[in-house]
């Protein structure tokens, strides 16, 4: 029997058909800008190699600081776990718990009306018994006890004949209280791993406390340092109650990171084939497949239905679910728990909509603000901490909810990055009874009557602090992928991060300039299905809780992030795509290198590469072209690290490359044809036809990084990605290879340029200046390139058909008679060209090393 009696409170009421609720403007989330940190591409490559990962996967192992393949391997395979006897002094409050049982005195476990707190309570309840001992718990009530251990409490457990007190997941700061049971004759153990007080002052009492006691791991939950004392006792069966530690880790949001990190895996595969009644009834009603249990299903589907007993009425029936043994009475009390969870969900949906009203009026008054103190009668003290978190999320500015009841509010504030919290609480101090609290998170006592004063209060002081900046929401990015990453390889690959939660978030993947197709409503309209096409590629993808609503047009680029995981459904498995957030693409600009400041100039000759129309062309000219030399001393291979990137989408492998760090230069077939389609979607690089860059290598020289675009059509074009030192990332696809061998035909099979220009010469005679410039340009959507254009008039005058005044300039038709085209050595030479790259193309000759 529970040492308090199960006092429950009236259920919550609802508001009835006959209750308005007021219309909220439809003001959308604010979206966050994109946050893609620099990474160490080195130690990406060298944790692929080493450990046998992706790309991608590196990608977020150096991103959240795992450059080391010693620590990659560790925290992929955590391993960490320290003996319980590394807390100084546990074998003080082992030995004095010990005492008590072989005296047969009365135990009681003092817990807290959370998960955390009821999953510790659990693990000592079990281990006492275990162990033979008399024992009862207590867990307070939120609205009449409070947090922690009070002084009426430990007045009722010493008038029960309480000998010994055993606090877990509390009481840290209890001095007072603590004094007072030991005043009353009450020996005292207490196991918490909340922040002690800030004077230092410590209860007078055995302590058992992670960072208190210099336990390795300072991050252990309530439950964890629970675990760890049941362990210090030599419980039987304690190591059962590793599925209570990850439960209550993850619902605690405690770091997943050194021994929770090991203990959370271990605890989530223990959930999955747990044989505890309560835990299976629980996962029953809350629609839970115990095989594919992960952070996920505890923090969103298992957590909220055993923390809805102490929000809204006692927390006791969630610890008898984990207690009983009985599976007829598991099931009572998980669908009792699933009926409150959904109380709690209409009670915090309605404060919600009543907050957001205040939100509203608020900003209709007087104008933006920089922090919202949001006031209510008859709002439930138990959600509205969950209430300021929605609002925080939809806002992005540091929120304060009060329940009020009569003169007085309990209030709950949640904070932005960057903004203390308890800092502005102790600035506004005058208009608050009590508070509490950190930098992120908060909690405080206020009269009705200051509350405009206290809301003024924290207006001001946020404004006197809080950068322009701060007030931006902003999405870390963790990798950035192309379509034909989103499978279901990856998503398996991805869940070797798990488990994931606080300080190891699930990986967020950007895929860039990305296209999302054919939406269609599901879940009532609430919820969406798409289709991302990215790199040719193509994916699934749903966006949950969007109302129906991409919030961008369709088929417009967009950068793009989600989570990939693996979906279960009906007994199949398959990748599927979470939409994080989609913005439309906003790129920086690109600088084209090496095309001509003065087109007519570069076109009859000055700076053309294969020399001015008037030069003459030799049949042996055919390795090495008039302009093709690599420049003396040049490098012309291994100086760069080749990166084999092809069939991946080359707008992630430029973003990955600008991701990297330096400058980067992107090569490509035809730097204006292709600037046309990039500058809508990405920036923020340097962009060059191969041409250019064969003419100039020195162009390529001072870039970290080159990505080819297109292939290469010949030797002197491949040699010249890597010349300079950094890396060469080959990005081309099917489309791209298409691209090349059009540009290539365009450029060098002239016989129907030829055609068409002489024919367009013919019907105007002669043409200057100006007009000969257009002629040149063409009528196409894409001018003709001047060095084309300087081919077709070299050819034409070695046929005698033109005549070039280039003092003028002008040119001449000067002859009509049919001729052959190869009479003209240049066509010659430009022909056999084309029969080179068309064979360079379409063999390996453009690969890498060959």
């Amino acid at each position: 029997m529970p040492e308090a009696a199960l006092l429950r409170s009236e259920p919550v009421e609802l508001p009835g058909p006959d209750v308005a609720l007021r219309a909220v403007p439809d003001r959308l989330p604010q979206r966050p800008a994109l946050d893609i940190p620099t990474y160490d591409l080195t130690a990406a490559l060298a944790l692929e190699r080493e450990l046998g990962v992706s790309h991608v996967l590196a990608q977020v192992l150096v991103r959240r600081g795992l450059s080391d393949v010693g620590a990659a391997r560790a925290f992929l395979e955590p391993r960490e776990g320290h003996d319980p006897g590394a807390f100084a002094g546990i074998d003080r409050a082992v030995a004095l718990i010990e005492r008590h049982i072989r005296d047969r005195g009365r135990i009681v476990v003092h817990g807290d009306y959370d998960v955390d707190g009821v999953c510790a309570t659990a693990t000592m309840v079990r281990a006492l018994r275990a162990l033979g001992a008399d024992v009862g718990w207590y867990l307070p009530d939120r609205l009449t006890d409070g947090y922690g251990l009070s002084l009426d409490t430990v007045k009722r457990l010493a008038a029960r004949g309480a000998s010994l007190l055993v606090t877990v997941d509390c009481a840290i700061t209890a001095v007072d209280e603590v004094a007072a049971a030991r005043a009353a004759g009450l020996d005292v153990v207490v196991s918490d791993h909340h922040a002690p007080r800030s004077d230092g002052r410590l209860p007078d009492c055995e302590i058992v406390h992670p960072a208190v006691c210099g336990y390795p791991c300072p991050d252990l939950c309530g439950t964890g340092v629970a675990y760890k004392l049941a362990q210090a006792l030599g419980a039987p069966g304690a190591e059962d109650d590793i599925e209570l530690v990850a439960l209550a880790t993850v619902a605690d949001l405690m770091p997943l990171a050194g021994e929770n990190r090991r203990l959370v895996r271990e605890g989530l595969r223990a959930l999955s084939r747990t044989s505890r009644p309560g835990l299976r009834a629980l996962m029953k009603v809350a629609k839970v497949d115990p095989s594919a249990i992960d952070t996920g299903t505890v923090g969103f589907r298992l957590a909220p239905r055993i923390n809805a007993a102490g929000r809204l009425r006692r927390a006791d029936a969630g610890l008898e679910l984990l207690l009983t043994g009985d599976a007829g009475r598991a099931g009572e009390i998980a669908s009792e728990l699933d009926r409150v969870n959904a109380e709690r969900r209409a009670v915090e949906q309605r404060i919600v909509w009543e907050a957001e009203a205040q939100v509203a009026d608020q900003v209709a008054d007087g104008g933006e603000r920089f922090s919202y103190v949001l006031a209510g009668e008859g709002w439930h003290p138990g959600v509205v901490g969950i209430v300021a978190s929605r609002i925080v999320e939809r806002h992005h500015r540091p929120v304060v909810v009060v329940a009020l009841e009569e003169d007085v509010g309990s209030g709950s504030a949640r904070s932005i990055s960057g903004f203390d919290l308890l800092g502005s609480l102790h600035a506004c101090a005058e208009h608050l009874e009590r508070y509490g609290g950190h930098r992120a998170a908060a909690g405080m006592t206020i009269r009705r009557d200051r509350i405009d004063g206290f809301r003024e209060a924290l207006e001001r002081h946020a404004r006197e602090v809080i950068l322009p900046e701060m007030l931006v929401a902003r999405e870390r990015v963790d990798a950035i992928v192309s379509g034909c990453d989103l499978g279901l390889e990856l998503a398996e690959e991805l869940e070797k991060l798990e488990p994931c939660g606080m300080g190891n978030p699930r990986s967020r993947l950007l895929v860039p300039g990305a296209r999302l197709r054919d939406p269609r409503p599901m879940g009532d309209g609430r919820h969406l299905r798409f289709v991302v096409g990215s790199g040719g590629a193509s994916a699934r993808a749903v966006a949950f809780g969007c109302d129906g609503q991409l919030g961008v047009d369709v088929e417009v680029p967009v950068d793009a992030t989600f989570r990939l995981e693996r979906n279960f459904w009906n007994g199949a498995v398959e990748p599927r795509l979470v939409l994080g957030h989609a913005r439309p693409c906003a790129p920086d600009p690109i600088v084209v290198l090496g095309e001509p400041d003065d087109y007519l100039a570069a076109a009859l000759g000055d700076g053309e590469s294969d020399g001015p129309p008037n030069a003459t062309v030799r049949d042996g000219d055919l390795d090495v072209p008039p302009g093709l030399e690599v420049a003396p001393g040049a490098a012309r291979s291994g100086d760069r690290t080749m990166l084999d990137c092809r069939g991946q989408s080359p707008l992630a492998v430029l973003h990955d490359a600008i991701a990297a760090g330096g400058e980067v230069l992107a090569v490509c077939a035809d730097a204006p044809r292709r600037l046309t389609g990039l500058r809508a979607r990405i920036g923020g690089f340097a962009l060059v036809s191969y041409c250019a860059l064969v003419r100039d290598p020195g162009l390529g020289e001072r870039f970290a990084h080159v990505v080819a675009l297109d292939p290469p059509t010949c030797a002197a074009d491949r040699d010249a990605l890597a010349i300079g030192r950094g890396f060469t990332h080959l990005a081309w696809g099917e489309a791209e290879l298409r691209f090349a061998k059009q540009m290539h035909e365009l450029e060098y099979g002239l016989r129907a340029s030829l055609v068409a220009f002489y024919r367009s010469l013919k019907l105007r005679g002669r043409v200057a200046g100006e007009e000969l410039e257009h002629l040149l340009r063409g009528d196409g959507p894409h001018p003709r390139p001047a060095r084309l254009a300087g081919r077709l008039i070299k050819v034409l005058a070695e046929l005698e058909l033109v005549s070039l005044d280039r003092d003028l300039p002008a040119l001449a038709i000067v002859g009509a008679a049919p001729t052959a085209l190869e009479r003209s050595p240049a066509y010659r030479v430009y022909a056999q060209r084309y029969e080179d790259g068309q064979r360079f193309l379409s063999s390996a000759n453009h690969l890498p090393g060959s």
